[in-house]
C-alpha cells in the first residue's frame, strides 16, 4: 500500500536481516525524503514475490504475505511512506524451476478444460480473499505478469547482446556474465542448492531461460512474439521488469519465501545487474520468511486435498488465530503447524479479546454508564509519548518491532498492558489502536463473538449447549473433573470453548 506516515519517526532504528550479506543491518531508505517536510517524508518501497495463480493458496504460502504486511505495518509504525507491490504470477512459472516442461498456468487450464485466464481470475481472487481474511493491507500495486510482457520483451532486448545466448528450445541467460552469480543463495558454499534440470546446449548448468520458445506443432493459450520466436517469457523476467516500473532501480526491500532465495532471487538479480551494467542487486535488502513445516504432508498441493485456509475456517479457527500462531515465532524461524498449536493460538487471540472486554465491563460497572468502543480510538501520537505513563511498555514494544520483527516479543508487551490494573481504560485503548498496527489482530475492533466460527461439519445447536453447559458445571460443582472435562471435549468438537472464570459470561451464537 502507499501510506503517508501521521508522525515523526521512531527514536529506536529499525534493524533488518539482510539475506544478501547474512547480517543485520539498519534501514536506510532510498528515497529519504526532506527532514522536517511532511510534503516529502522519507519513504520504503517494497517488493513481494506474489502468488502462482494455478491452485488455492496453501497456508504455508500464506506465512509470506503475514511477514511481507508486518514487514509493510512497521514501516508505517515507524514513521515511513509505504509503497508496496505484490506480482500475480499468470504466465510464465513451469511446474518445477527446470528451463522446460509445461507452464503451471497451462498445465491447470488443460486439465479442468476452461480457459488460462478463467483459471487466473478465479485463483487470484480466492488469493486475495485470503489476503482480506487474514487483515493484509492492500498493496499500493497488485502487478499483473501478462500486463507487463511487452516491458518483458524490451528488457530481454537490453541484455541480449552481452548476457544472453539463443537455444532452439528459447533465449538464455548466461550467468557467468555477471559478477559472483548465486551469493545470494551462497551456491558456492554447502548452504546453496541446485534444484534446475539440464537443458541441452546450456553453457552453464545455473543458465536461466529469460523467453521460452513455444515448441513447433504446440499451441500455447499464452504466447507472444519477439525477436526469439513465440513463446513466453521466463518466470524470474517478470519480476525484474515490474519492480523497476513500479519502484524505480535500486528500491528498499525484496521479500519472499526461503526457496526463492535459492533460484528465483538470485537469477532476478542477474538480470538486474546486465540491465543497470553494475554489480547493485536492484533491492538494497533481500528479506525471506522461513517454512512452515506440517508433518503429515498436506501442505503439498500436489497431494489433492491441501492445506488451505478454508479448510482451517470450515474446522471453525478464525483467520486471525492462523495469523496469530504466525507472529508467535520469528519469520526468519521454521514453523512448525499443528491443529492443536493453532487451537492454542485461537485461545490466546480469544483471551486477549477478553482482557479488552473485561476492561470494558468494569468501566461500567465503576461508572454505570456505557463506554464508548474501544475502535474509536486513535493510536498515541509519537510527539506524545513521553507524556503517558505506558512510556515503558512503548519503549519495549518499539525496541522489539524495531529488532528485524521480533513479533514473538511484541506480543508479550501487548498481554502484559491489556493485563496492567495501573493504566487507564482510555490510555489502554490508545495504547492497543497503537500496537495494533503492526499486529494486525483487530483487538480494538472485534468482539470474542466475532472468533466464532461454526465448524462445517457441527450439528449441535443452542439448546444443546447449553445443556452440555449446565451438566459440566454440575459436574465441577460435584468435583467430577473427569466428567467436566469430557463435557468440555464434546463442546470443543463442535467449536464450543469454555472459558472458566469468565466474568462475563461467554455466550455461543452458532449460525448456520
Amino acid at each position: 500500500m502507499t501510506d503517508a506516515p501521521a508522525r515523526p519517526l521512531s527514536a529506536v532504528p529499525l534493524k533488518l536481516f539482510n539475506s544478501l550479506t547474512r547480517r543485520l543491518e539498519t534501514f536506510a531508505p532510498v528515497h529519504p525524503g526532506v527532514p522536517g517536510d511532511p510534503a516529502n517524508p522519507p519513504e520504503a518501497r517494497v517488493y513481494s514475490c506474489g502468488p502462482t495463480v494455478y491452485n488455492y493458496p496453501h497456508i504455508g504460502n500464506m506465512r509470506a504475505y503475514v511477514f511481507a504486511d508486518t514487514l509493510g505495518r512497521t514501516l508505517s509504525y515507524k514513521g515511513y511512506k509505504l509503497t508496496h507491490v505484490i506480482n500475480i504470477t499468470d504466465v510464465g512459472h513451469l511446474t518445477d524451476d527446470a528451463d522446460a516442461g509445461e507452464d503451471k498456468l497451462e498445465k491447470a487450464a488443460a486439465e479442468k478444460a476452461q480457459s488460462i485466464w478463467d483459471i487466473a481470475r478465479h485463483y487470484t481472487e480466492a488469493y486475495w480473499a485470503d489476503v482480506k481474511a487474514l487483515n493484509i493491507r492492500q498493496p499500493a500495486h497488485w502487478s499483473i505478469a501478462t500486463d507487463y510482457v511487452p516491458q518483458m520483451i524490451e528488457f530481454a532486448k537490453t541484455i541480449a547482446d552481452k548476457h544472453c545466448y539463443e537455444l532452439d528450445s528459447g533465449l538464455y541467460f548466461d550467468t557467468s556474465t555477471v559478477a559472483d552469480y548465486g551469493r545470494l543463495a551462497r551456491h558456492a558454499t554447502d548452504e546453496g542448492e541446485s534444484r534446475i534440470d539440464p537443458v541441452d546446449g546450456k553453457r552453464h548448468p545455473a543458465d536461466f531461460a529469460i523467453w521460452r520458445k513455444t515448441p513447433p506443432g504446440e499451441k500455447r493459450q499464452m504466447e507472444w512474439d519477439s525477436p526469439w520466436g513465440r513463446g513466453a517469457p521466463g518466470w524470474h523476467l517478470e519480476c525484474s521488469v515490474m519492480s523497476e516500473a513500479l519502484l524505480g532501480f535500486p528500491f528498499d526491500i525484496h521479500t519472499g519465501g526461503i526457496d526463492h532465495r535459492e533460484i528465483h532471487h538470485p537469477n532476478e538479480i542477474a538480470q538486474n545487474q546486465a540491465h543497470s551494467c553494475s554489480a547493485d542487486s536492484g533491492a538494497r535488502i533481500w528479506m525471506h520468511n522461513n517454512f512452515l513445516v506440517e508433518r503429515s504432508g498436506k501442505m503439498s498441493k500436489s497431494a489433492g486435498e491441501f492445506l488451505r485456509l478454508q479448510l482451517l475456517i470450515d474446522k471453525g479457527y478464525h483467520p486471525l488465530a492462523y495469523r496469530l500462531m504466525c507472529l508467535q515465532a520469528h519469520y526468519r524461524s521454521e514453523l512448525e503447524f499443528s491443529w492443536e498449536g493453532l487451537g492454542a493460538a485461537l485461545t490466546r487471540l480469544k483471551r486477549m479479546y477478553k482482557a479488552v472486554e473485561v476492561q470494558m465491563w468494569k468501566e461500567f460497572q465503576k461508572t454505570g454508564t456505557a463506554v464508548a468502543s474501544p475502535a474509536h480510538f486513535e493510536p498515541i501520537p509519537r510527539e506524545k509519548w513521553s507524556e503517558t505513563e505506558a512510556l515503558g511498555y512503548l519503549q519495549d514494544f518499539d525496541e522489539a518491532i524495531s529488532d528485524d520483527l521480533n513479533t514473538p516479543k511484541a506480543l508479550l508487551v501487548i498481554e502484559t498492558v491489556l493485563a496492567d490494573p495501573t493504566i487507564s481504560n482510555e490510555l489502554r485503548w490508545h495504547f492497543i489502536a497503537t500496537l495494533d498496527q503492526v499486529l494486525g489482530l483487530d483487538l480494538l475492533q472485534n468482539g470474542r463473538a466475532d472468533l466464532r466460527i461454526r465448524p462445517k461439519a457441527a450439528t449441535i445447536d443452542e439448546q444443546e449447549i447449553s445443556e452440555l453447559l449446565e451438566a459440566r458445571q454440575l459436574a465441577r460443582e460435584q468435583k467430577n473433573f473427569v466428567q467436566a472435562d469430557e463435557v468440555r471435549n464434546i463442546l470443543l468438537t463442535h467449536g464450543v470453548e469454555v472459558m472458566d472464570g469468565d466474568p462475563l459470561g461467554w455466550d455461543w451464537r452458532l449460525g448456520a
